[in-house]
């Protein structure tokens, strides 16, 4: 526009709540992805596992059903309900940490690739507000999968066995949630630093997989060479198995370490990735 012509008006609409302002990197950075109809179809398919699950609560106070599958009277399809949703939150969160490979790699190195960085810190973004944005795109996909059905199979259970139940097997819907959301943290601190160190793609997916599985080949490779437990403290995995099986009283193993020491060596990686991510999500990068 001509400046001459003195036509120019500054924005006079809505101004977003500042509070809200790295929604709107969560929102497009789902629309990115969804764009993708392997990545929908995937996405789909995670819920199968809590569809399953719930038709086997509903078989459990089946009577009808179960003679139908010639189960003895007055034993019931499931009987260890810990058990049974533990299961559930592991195989829901093994298709977290599938959803963090594709995922977590196409949310920052993309900006990085491009320098994009500054095009939003010139903006009333602040470091905080952009990794903020990030994270919940990958955190909100992983809670639809995991901790959200998993509280609506508790729901349906208590809703099939009564109130009753549902006070005396609380700790269950405890450990749905909390055991979810520290997968969750992990598997996303995890995506986000690496998606920032590697630029390319489809190595930073791997590199998410190969974080924790070559993580629980080491570990196991250190315990039987040198004879000891401490090779755990890298295997992130089995630290996180650790942490579910104490928040649902199910023990995860003789392995001489406590939870406390795997909720701490889980903070320890959530804060070497936070400062990975600070090293990277700067608006100017130093070329030597």
């Amino acid at each position: 526009m001509a400046i001459y012509k003195r036509t120019y008006r500054a924005y006079a609409g809505a101004l977003t709540p500042e509070w809200s302002r790295f929604w709107v990197l969560t929102r497009y950075a789902w629309r990115y992805l969804f764009r993708s109809r392997v990545m929908t179809g995937f996405f789909i398919l995670c819920f199968f596992p809590a569809i399953v699950m719930a038709l086997g609560l509903y078989l459990n106070h089946s009577e009808s059903l179960l003679r139908l599958l010639r189960m003895p009277p007055g034993r019931p399809l499931i009987d260890d309900f810990p058990l049974y949703f533990r299961v559930f939150v592991q195989i829901q969160t093994g298709w977290a940490i599938l959803l963090t490979a594709f995922a977590a790699p196409t949310l920052i190195s993309p900006d990085l690739a491009n320098n994009a960085l500054p095009l939003y810190f010139c903006r009333p973004f602040s470091r905080a507000e952009y990794v903020l944005g990030k994270f919940c795109a990958i955190a909100w996909l992983m809670s639809l999968i995991t901790w959200i059905p998993g509280l609506i199979l508790f729901l349906i259970e208590v809703g099939l066995s009564g109130p009753a139940w549902g006070w005396t097997h609380l700790y269950l819907a405890r450990g749905i949630l909390f055991g979810s959301l520290a997968y969750i943290l992990v598997y996303s601190f995890i995506g986000l630093a690496l998606s920032a160190w590697v630029k390319w793609k489809p190595i930073a997916g791997a590199l998410v997989l190969g974080t924790f599985f070559l993580g629980a080949g080491f570990g196991a490779a250190i315990n039987a060479v040198l004879r000891t437990k401490n090779g755990y403290y890298i295997d992130t995995g089995h630290m996180l198995n650790l942490f579910m099986g104490t928040l649902f009283r199910v023990p995860a193993g003789d392995d001489e370490v406590s939870s406390v020491a795997a909720v701490m060596q889980l903070l320890a990686v959530c804060a070497l990735c936070l400062w990975l991510l600070s090293k990277k999500t700067r608006a100017f990068e130093v070329v030597r």
